[in-house]
């Protein structure tokens, strides 16, 4: 079966002009012509029409396309799996736009419609974030902040208040706060490490990511130095591989804890009653959900709580009540033996 070239640009697509210019140029010239001087094209020539054009749509020239299918004379099976790769590439790519749009249109149905500055900005924002942030990723970031949006802005304020007191950054005082700052970046960034240490690199080295209501650059070095303090301590007892595996345990479990204790300090009830063992055993419990169930770990976290006095100043439980619990597991511990 042969086609004339109007037959050929109307099912291809293309105009006869197009297909004129490419036998002009000795890119795909028929493979034979009619009595009456018609162009007529085969199958082949068909064949080598569908390559240029998927070569067309990877972004390559019509002299590099001449180069490719008269030099090496690229097969068929592999201009169609270097066309399905591209496809791919724009499947992604169209994909993590529909996911930035999302993202924005979350953000414009929160408020009024944004002024030609309030585009710009987000425009830019954006850009700044796509450098570092995936547009899944983003989605996470931008929905988890909701949820602690309330927490952070009183922290941003305690934190400047300490700062403008001339509070060092390895002092005591301040670690209640930085425990505060690490506990809400492990629930904003959903545990992933990986999240924080880009976040925080995004904002250290993009001036566009600081954020009007956020910490400026002084803050987040600050409590950088702050954190840093309280990871040399943790570093004399776990790895950094096992900081990472310590869990995050709801505060109000702790808090509920530490009043169950305190009530049966005020009863003046013994480390080895039923009602001791019973806090004891929620105690225990939290510690295995922190620790992976890590017997190793755990010891090596009690006994840094016990000699850290950094520590110390940011546990969740009252000294008196740690004491407690410790009296409770040894009598349990000697009732076993």
């Amino acid at each position: 079966m042969q086609l004339k070239v109007g037959d050929l640009a109307r099912h291809s697509g293309l105009t006869v002009r197009t297909l004129h210019h490419y036998d002009h140029i000795g890119l795909l010239s028929p493979s034979a012509r009619s009595d009456a001087g018609y162009r007529l094209y085969s199958q082949d020539d068909v064949a080598r029409l569908h390559a240029i054009q998927a070569l067309r749509h990877l972004g390559l020239s019509l002299p590099d396309i001449a180069r490719m299918l008269t030099g090496e004379r690229a097969s068929a099976q592999a201009i169609v799996a270097r066309q399905i790769r591209a496809l791919d590439h724009q499947i992604t790519q169209s994909i993590e736009l529909r996911g930035r749009l999302s993202v924005l249109q979350g953000k414009l149905s929160e408020g009024s419609q944004p002024e030609m500055d309030d585009w710009l900005g987000s425009l830019a924002l954006m850009s700044t974030y796509g450098k570092y942030f995936s547009a899944a990723e983003l989605k996470l970031i931008f929905d988890n902040w909701k949820k602690v949006e309330a927490d952070w802005l009183p922290l941003f304020d305690a934190v400047r208040r300490a700062m403008d007191r001339g509070l060092p950054a390895d002092s005591l005082e301040i670690q209640p706060l930085v425990h505060r700052w690490m506990v809400l970046m492990v629930r904003w960034m959903d545990g992933d490490f990986d999240l924080m240490m880009r976040w925080g690199q995004m904002y250290e080295q993009e001036p566009s990511a600081v954020s009007k209501r956020g910490p400026d650059h002084d803050m987040t070095r600050y409590i950088s130095r702050a954190i840093d303090h309280r990871r040399a301590v943790l570093g004399k007892y776990f790895d950094l591989p096992q900081m990472r595996r310590l869990a995050r345990v709801d505060e109000a479990e702790w808090r509920a804890l530490d009043a169950s204790v305190k009530a049966l300090l005020r009863r003046d009830a013994s480390p080895q009653g039923r009602a001791a063992q019973a806090v004891l055993s929620r105690w225990l419990g939290l510690l295995d959900a922190v620790t992976d169930g890590d017997a190793t770990m755990q010891e090596r976290l009690l006994l840094a709580y016990q000699r850290e006095p950094l520590l110390q100043a940011s546990a969740l439980l009252d000294p008196a009540v740690s004491g407690f619990l410790q009296r409770a597991r040894e009598a349990a511990q000697r009732q076993a033996a």
